[in-house]
């Protein structure tokens, strides 16, 4: 694999692989792919920071990365953004990731593999990544939080329609109680508790309706949002929650609060 520093600076692929770079393909899983944006200040001997954006259901990913590009700028970081696509194994199902496996695939290990080929591409920091998500994309951030804690420096979750909570009596997605037998790990809340947390959802966005038409009726995203709230809290976790007023079911509306956790964060401010 060709990485970034090896290539002379008047080289083409210096311009492909810096800014907003092509879809790669996932390592061990070829249905999988990402891209990244690298920032105008990257050099071969700096080690940057790394973020990483999950998308939702719509999986629009352009939208995405673009959305992040002035935070990366500004705070000299790369962005990656995952594709975990529709269709894997069953042409209709849109939420495999969400939970971390389906069809045979750990979705957060290739998340790990991808991050593994970041850092030698483009000598990244991924030891510990700053990690957000909206819906769906909230969904998978949370999960991975409780299984790959020392990977995360802190989490955003934005209006996940349905949340893990850590209760050892539930078995996953509900709770943690069977990750052992599922995942091979323990999930450890302690562990957990150590990853600041934000969470955030936009004041109109009950969602009621599109739960009950996935098979959850009697529950709102509020609703969710507050039972993770909770669990997270009495484990110890610093967490921090943002109601935007007038928003809906809007990744843009909630990003602000996202962008501000981060910089707090980086600043030594949280």
């Amino acid at each position: 694999m060709i990485r970034v520093a090896d290539l002379p600076a008047t080289h083409p692929g210096r311009r492909l692989l810096t800014k907003r770079t092509p879809f790669f393909v996932a390592p061990n899983e070829p249905r999988c792919s990402y891209c990244v944006y690298v920032p105008t200040g990257w050099t071969p001997e700096t080690e940057l920071s790394v973020m990483v954006a999950v998308h939702g259901t719509g999986r629009n990913i352009g939208a995405l990365r673009e959305a992040f590009i002035p935070f990366a700028e500004r705070h000299d970081l790369i962005v990656v953004t995952p594709l975990f696509p529709v269709g894997i194994d069953d042409p209709d199902d849109v939420h495999d990731y969400k939970l971390l496996d389906a069809h045979g695939i750990r979705f957060d290990l290739v998340l790990l593999d991808i991050l593994e080929q970041v850092r030698l591409r483009w000598n990244a920091h991924v030891g510990t990544v700053l990690l957000c998500g909206h819906s769906g994309g909230g969904q998978f951030a949370h999960r991975f939080l409780y299984l790959h804690p020392d990977r995360v420096a802190a989490v955003a979750v934005s209006a996940p329609g349905s949340v893990t909570v850590l209760d050892h009596s539930l078995a996953w997605p509900e709770g943690i109680g069977d990750t052992r037998q599922r995942f091979g790990i323990t999930v450890d809340p302690g562990a957990a508790a150590r990853v600041p947390v934000l969470l955030v959802i936009g004041g109109d966005d009950d969602g009621r309706a599109d739960l009950a038409a996935m098979g959850h009726p009697g529950h709102s995203r509020p609703e969710e949002l507050d039972r993770l709230a909770e669990s997270l809290t009495r484990h110890g976790t610093a967490v921090r929650k943002v109601v935007v007023p007038k928003a809906g079911h809007n990744a843009a509306a909630t990003r602000p609060p996202i962008v501000d956790f981060f910089a707090d964060l980086l600043a030594g401010n949280a």
